[in-house]
């Protein structure tokens, strides 16, 4: 879920060049800076395929039981993809959800955005009585995205207030239920992802430009934060990116979307896929200039992109992708 702020410039440069000199200036110094860093940029093999073509803020996806489950947050609904037709699973006015994920107890929770709360949902699509506050009566401001461990517990993110108020928070849900804030004073927070070996949470900072990670402990308590990677250094600093989702692969690889605040910004419709130390492995692209999550599919092979076409008004109209993963 984009953050709410106004929209930062991208690329300054001196003199009276045009608009499209000076896009073309920063597309420049963007592929000689990537280039300089010893990076390699791959394009995925095949063309993305469009799954749904009239999304409104598709959001959240997680691939559960042969469908794809995701959102869209302007319908305020929470939709599938059965491999042939996509379909309202559930529906809430006021939700405004921007995430859905399963739940060990074979539930859904989805992250109402806008209500402040996080849904839950039953199995056959049913509305259950939301989490409405954490264990000791704190709200949830913003309610973002969603990361499973491997405990059966779910970590998810609290946006918070629009930038420059920083306030967003993480919270630990426990199988049974119980709420506890785990992190708190990020800048926007938004996509997050559990390591593979457990040990490791990976926390996005949509309005400052930057990946974090926290050491994960006992009862899902975090630890030792530190900046894990400054998206911007991706570009050679010249172009700022907002990622937005970030999910991990069987390999370990980090694959981050971003939500840029220019439908025409450079690298728009990217997905970066990242190594353990930060480097730069490949990107996948779609036509769409907004990319703020993904899942992929039970082999990993195929992955699912929310993507949208129209950044910063309603509908907010979208698409879904499959891309090859290769």
């Amino acid at each position: 879920m984009r953050s709410a702020m106004s929209p930062g410039k991208a690329c300054q440069s001196s003199g009276r060049a045009t608009a499209i000199a000076g896009a073309h200036c920063v597309k420049a110094l963007l592929c000689s800076g990537l280039l300089a860093a010893g990076f390699v940029l791959q394009a995925q093999a095949g063309e993305p395929q469009v799954l749904n073509a009239d999304a409104h803020f598709p959001e959240g996806p997680v691939w559960h039981r042969g469908k794809l489950y995701y959102v869209e947050y302007d319908r305020h609904t929470v939709m599938s993809w059965d491999g042939e037709k996509n379909a309202v699973f559930w529906s809430q006015k006021g939700c405004g959800p921007s995430a859905v994920i399963d739940t060990a107890r074979g539930e859904f929770l989805t992250t109402c955005y806008d209500s402040g709360t996080i849904g839950r949902i039953s199995a056959s699509g049913r509305t259950l009585p939301p989490y409405t506050h954490d264990r000791r009566g704190g709200r949830f401001v913003g309610p973002n995205d969603f990361a499973r461990d491997a405990r059966g517990g779910i970590y998810f993110t609290t946006s918070g207030d629009p930038f420059p108020v920083i306030n967003g928070k993480v919270f630990y849900l426990t199988s049974d239920g119980t709420i506890s804030l785990v992190a708190s004073e990020i800048q926007s927070a938004n996509g997050l992802a559990v390591s593979r070996d457990g040990r490791i949470l990976y926390v996005i900072e949509t309005e400052g430009h930057r990946l974090l990670q926290f050491r994960i402990g006992a009862g899902g308590v975090l630890s030792d934060r530190r900046v894990f990677l400054n998206l911007d250094d991706l570009t050679g600093n010249q172009v700022h990116l907002y990622p937005d989702g970030v999910k991990i692969d069987s390999k370990g690889q980090i694959y981050i979307g971003q939500n840029p605040h220019d439908p025409k910004a450079p690298l728009a419709g990217t997905i970066f896929v990242v190594n353990a130390a930060g480097q730069l492995l490949r990107t996948l692209t779609v036509p769409s200039p907004g990319v703020p999550n993904m899942a992929f599919g039970p082999d990993e092979r195929t992955l699912y992109v929310t993507a949208l076409d129209q950044l910063d008004q309603s509908p907010y109209q979208g698409k879904i992708y499959s891309i090859a993963n290769e």
